[in-house]
Parts: structure tokens; C-alpha cells; sequence
């Protein structure tokens, strides 16, 4: 039977008293203290042997354990987490599992535990977390369904001159398509680079994005430069709402591993950052595991888009039934025997207007809604909602 429970040691050392004392028999003194007569031999035998230390209680545990993880095992495990600082058990696991199969890694836990003794492991910080969105993002079945595009921030290089990394990825493999060192944010410096994606990689279906420059402007419908290319290309830009980035959370969630591992690593120049940057492409694609893919990696996941980058832009068609006008340029159309300005951003391009009713025109050009043009006010409303399709 157990100790009674205030302290075990000071009830242990009353009863050896009690029975050097002579005044009790063993059989009283182990009901007085309410345990069984093999647990008082044992003390007493512990006392004749080891004085007062041999009350400790022992710990239970066996000196040796079979499944015990070697030291060369902790060390290789050690090692793989100081080249990778940034990564958690998990991934260091799974690295040493694809390098050296045949060797007896431990479980996971076993090896956070490995690395916490190492003093490898920082406790994560808890954080209060907003219940979810019943909102879903949008079709993402298979790779290429939607690619998110942004920018990393920016830093100042060595050198004294800022870098802005520019950043391309698949949301279905969750494959980094490409990181480049930038050194400004407009059109003309992101547009080559994504031309350079679509050739590697083929066209995907989506790009979704924030609201700024260069992916949205304040023009109609939200339309730049660049997501006009897009939608010419046959590709649908989707833009977040504003103060919404966990509707991109896939892509911010690998921008926190980038910033983790690449950006903190200032280079003096652009050229020699973009060989960090390449590094971390490199790893975050081809070994480190992501738990949401089964714990396999990106590269194993993704696969070319089947549209391939056309050697010339397409041009932009409407089915009948659809007003076709051009813009002109200074941003407007005729419409009604009015001029009616929709953006210079669609210079020289056909927009398309559909009947509503017999008083309002949506306007459009391609797929892409811009407005609703009111034929007696000749007045042009944008959409109000977020992510409403187009029918």
C-alpha cells in the first residue's frame, strides 16, 4: 500500500524511529502507517543498509533502454538542425529519412526531444488565433489551378541598395516557381520574370495577389498593366480584399520560412542575394517536407501546366450577342453618341458590353468584369462584393 500523502521521506524516517524505538511490533507499525508488511522490510532493509539516504524513493526507470537512440544517430540529427536552423524536428526527420533510409531514425518526438536536450528547440510563442473563415479559396484541385505572386518586403543589401524579392508560387504543391532579387517594383521589372515562369512552367488558370502595384490599380476594375497581360493570356487575376492576407495564407506561410532562411542572410549585392535566394528555392522545393502534402516535398508534388506560353499574344474575343468597343487613346469609348471613359490601362483594347437590362450594360473586357454602365446617367458602378464570379 502507498505512503500516506504529505511527505514519503519524513513518514519513512518516523517509521524506522518508531521501530528502533523497540516499543512496536512490525506488524503494528506497518498498520499504523497503513502499508503492507513486504513495503516495511523493504525500508528496513534499505536503513540497515544505506543509513537514511536508502528511504529515497528510486526511480523506476531501467538503466538502459533497447530502443535507445545511439549517439552517432542524436549527433547526425544534431548536425542535419544546425545546417537547417530554421526547421523543426519534422523536417529535419524527414531530410534524414530520404538521405539514409536504412538507418533506425526515431519518431518524431524522439527526436524533438534529442534537440531540446541540444538546446536546438525555442518554445513557440502562443498565439491567440481568430476562429476560421467558412470561406474557401477558390478551385485549387491540381497544380497550376492558382499561382500566387507578391513581394517579400524589401531590405537594404550591402551595398546600400534595396532589394525587393519577388515571389511565385503554386498553391496546390505549394512549389516555389521562383524568388528573384529585385531592384525596383514596377511592371517593367516584374514582367520579364513572370514571362521567364510561364515559359518554364506553362500558364496557370489563376494568379492571385494583393491590391497593389504593379498586380491591381485604381483603374476600372482594378486592372493594371500586368493583369491585363494576364487575362490576354487566358489567366484570371484574383486579388485579395485589403487587410485580408490569410486569403493568401499558403503563400504569407512561405513568405515566414523565406524570411526565416534567405532574407535574414543580407548579401552585399543583388547578384550575390539571388544566389541565396536560389538555395532556399532549392531546399524549400526539393527537401523540405510540408505536413499539408503528406509530409512529401513540392517538387514531388508539382507538375508543368499543360497550357503552354504562346509565342504570340492572343487577342481578345467576344461570343455574339456581345457590343464590342474599342478603347481609345485617351481611355475612352463610344458609347450612345457620348464618350464614356473607362481607363487608359485599355488603350487600344476591345471591351465588351452585355445588356443587363434595357438601362444598364455590364462592361467588360474578356472574362474580367470592369463595371455596370448606366445608359441614362451614362455613369459607370463598379462590382461591390469580393471573389463574386462571373457567370
Amino acid at each position: 500500500m502507498p505512503w500516506k500523502e504529505t511527505c514519503a521521506m519524513d513518514q519513512r524516517v518516523q517509521f524506522i524511529a518508531d521501530w528502533l524505538s523497540g516499543g512496536y511490533t512490525k506488524s503494528e507499525l506497518c498498520r499504523s502507517y497503513g502499508i503492507s508488511r513486504p513495503s516495511g522490510d523493504k525500508w528496513i532493509e534499505r536503513y540497515e543498509a544505506e543509513g537514511v539516504e536508502g528511504l529515497r524513493e528510486r526511480s523506476r526507470a531501467p538503466g538502459r533502454h533497447p530502443n535507445a537512440v545511439s549517439e552517432a544517430l542524436c549527433a547526425r540529427i544534431i548536425e542535419a538542425k544546425l545546417a537547417h536552423p530554421a526547421w523543426g524536428p519534422k523536417k529535419v526527420l524527414d531530410l534524414l529519412r530520404r538521405d539514409q533510409p536504412d538507418q533506425p531514425w526515431p519518431v518524431d518526438s524522439t527526436g524533438g526531444e534529442i534537440l531540446k536536450r541540444a538546446g536546438l528547440v525555442r518554445p513557440r510563442r502562443r498565439k491567440r488565433r481568430v476562429a476560421p473563415d467558412s470561406q474557401a479559396f477558390g478551385a485549387c484541385a491540381g497544380p497550376n489551378d492558382t499561382w500566387s505572386v507578391d513581394f517579400k518586403g524589401d531590405f537594404r543589401l550591402g551595398n546600400g541598395q534595396r532589394c525587393y524579392p519577388l515571389t511565385v508560387s503554386d498553391n496546390f504543391s505549394r512549389y516555389l516557381l521562383g524568388c528573384r532579387a529585385l531592384g525596383r517594383t514596377d511592371t517593367a521589372a516584374v514582367q520579364p520574370w513572370l514571362e521567364w515562369a510561364f515559359r518554364e512552367y506553362g500558364l496557370p488558370r489563376a494568379i492571385r495577389t494583393d491590391n497593389g502595384a504593379p498586380f491591381a490599380s485604381l483603374a476600372l476594375g482594378g486592372i493594371s498593366r500586368l493583369s491585363r497581360w494576364w487575362i490576354r493570356l487566358g489567366i484570371r487575376p484574383e486579388r485579395i480584399r485589403p487587410g485580408r492576407p490569410g486569403q493568401n495564407g499558403r503563400h504569407e506561410r512561405m513568405h515566414r520560412s523565406l524570411k526565416a532562411e534567405a532574407v535574414s542572410s543580407v548579401r552585399a549585392t543583388l547578384s550575390a542575394q539571388q544566389r541565396q535566394f536560389n538555395v532556399f528555392v532549392q531546399q524549400y522545393n526539393e527537401e523540405r517536407s510540408h505536413e499539408a502534402l503528406g509530409r512529401r516535398t513540392p517538387g514531388s508534388v508539382y507538375r508543368a501546366s499543360p497550357r503552354p506560353y504562346p509565342a504570340k499574344l492572343p487577342t481578345v474575343e467576344y461570343h455574339s450577342g456581345v457590343i464590342v468597343r474599342r478603347v481609345r487613346h485617351n481611355g475612352e469609348i463610344k458609347w450612345g453618341g457620348e464618350r464614356i471613359y473607362l481607363s487608359e490601362v485599355l488603350a487600344g483594347e476591345p471591351v465588351g458590353l452585355v445588356a443587363l437590362d434595357d438601362a444598364c450594360w455590364e462592361v467588360r473586357f474578356s472574362f474580367h468584369r470592369l463595371g455596370i454602365l448606366d445608359q441614362r446617367t451614362k455613369k459607370l458602378t463598379t462590382p461591390q462584393h469580393w471573389h463574386r464570379p462571373v457567370k
